[in-house]
């Protein structure tokens, strides 16, 4: 795998996204690892806890619109394309085999039996955002921030994030933070009910490692019932329809004049 990777301490799981020239952003061959690295620790009997953090100061910006705007790889569309060309018209396809397998990780994440832990340190933003929103447990560096970020180039949202917003802060509050799209500390996210915890920088990622240590030394068996019982009483069970219906939206979206004036505005900021 290039820019995902899959380590092991002990009985704890720990996937890194390592792509932080792109702000650890998501073309196709790293959503693939993703998938992958999420599925096989998710299933392995002997990882009994999962931490999900990012390389260099950045937790995850989502699909790399960079990429986006390139209409990706010929090779990563070989499969799909009989002369190995990208996508024809607008940018919708490529959002389209990136989202896929975020999706599907993220409803692994929620089926799995065992907690899942976002260790964020640095933005997390739009996909990021979204993949952090999905696990059990957030637990935030003091340099964390989080922003929903989607409409600032016309897209609906996606990768969970409209799903689990208004369950984890309410519907008034999800408004607000979808239409206004405030960038929030770590300390705010944490007053709105976004996260479990804030730690200091330089202690974040022994903190992180100590309580995935005492997961995985926990009743992994108990921990899988009380979570399966908490998502359905949330109404979990309802998320693969709503990521399905994410997806539609955001491919039509990314199809729009709107989409594309945002993503030539967004590249002209020099992102």
């Amino acid at each position: 795998m290039q820019h995902i990777r899959m380590e092991r301490d002990g009985a704890i799981g720990i996937i890194t996204i390592a792509r932080r020239e792109r702000f650890n952003a998501m073309d196709v061959v790293t959503a693939q690892d993703f998938r992958k690295a999420g599925l096989q620790f998710a299933r392995a009997e002997d990882v009994r806890c999962v931490v999900i953090r990012g390389e260099g100061g950045v937790f995850c910006s989502g699909a790399d619109l960079k990429y986006i705007r390139d209409k990706g790889d010929a090779q990563d569309f070989a499969y799909l394309q009989p002369d190995g060309v990208g996508p024809e018209g607008g940018f919708g396809e490529s959002f389209k085999q990136i989202l896929e397998y975020l999706h599907s990780t993220i409803s692994e994440i929620k089926r799995a039996p065992k907690p899942f832990i976002a260790a964020v340190d640095g933005i997390a933003a739009a996909g990021g955002f979204g993949i952090a929103m999905a696990c059990d447990l957030v637990f935030a560096s003091e340099r964390a921030s989080f922003e929903w970020a989607y409409h600032k180039t016309g897209l609906t949202g996606a990768e969970s994030s409209t799903f689990f917003l208004p369950r984890l802060v309410g519907l008034r509050r999800a408004m607000e933070l979808v239409l206004l799209n405030p960038r929030l500390s770590a300390h705010e996210a944490l007053a709105a009910g976004l996260i479990n915890r804030v730690y200091a920088d330089a202690e974040f990622d022994a903190q992180v490692r100590q309580i995935a240590a005492q997961l995985a030394a926990g009743p992994t068996a108990a921990y899988a019932v009380a979570k399966r019982l908490l998502n359905q009483a949330a109404g979990v069970d309802q998320l693969d329809y709503h990521l399905d219906e994410e997806l539609r939206y955001l491919v039509a979206s990314a199809e729009r004049p709107e989409f594309a004036a945002g993503l030539k505005a967004f590249f002209n900021k020099g992102v």
